[in-house]
């Protein structure tokens, strides 16, 4: 019988989802669209300010994890606690939580027992704000790789 994925130790994890590099697939930024309309039908759109895709896989032709990587920016009265349970039932895993100085939530999706499912997402949830990783991004498209 295979452990849930909370009941695994870090190397257990670490064994079971290595970090890998893979050639760019075009196919990131379709997974990309279809996640953010999904975000945008589960969250109140009131709530949300701006969804980004950032990381590596947001740069075409760069090599890469085979993750996609989302910044969700939210309007400050979001009630963090409903957003939570919201994407728990839309198949999200809370991996990370930072309420302070600043929201830093980040969920995980395509993580299963048997490691990687063919679409992996890393969500990185905040505030609205001015966020590096929008620049780093930027930086890398114009050709800063």
């Amino acid at each position: 019988m295979k452990k849930d994925l909370s009941a695994m130790s870090l190397k257990e994890l670490w064994e079971l989802f290595p970090i890998i590099l893979k050639e760019y697939n075009p196919q990131y930024k379709e997974w990309y669209k279809i996640e953010e309309r999904q975000l945008f039908n589960c969250i109140n759109n009131v709530y949300i300010k701006r969804i980004n895709h950032i990381g590596s896989s947001a740069v075409e032709g760069m090599i890469s994890k085979p993750t996609v990587d989302i910044l969700l920016e939210l309007e400050n009265n979001c009630h963090i606690t409903n957003l939570i349970e919201t994407l728990k039932t839309n198949g999200w895993i809370l991996m990370s939580s930072e309420y302070g100085p600043d929201l830093r939530l980040v969920f995980n999706k395509g993580y299963t027992t048997d490691g990687f499912a063919e679409k992996v997402y890393h969500l990185h949830v905040r505030y609205l704000g001015d966020w590096d990783e929008l620049y780093f991004r930027d930086y890398l498209k114009v050709g800063g790789f």
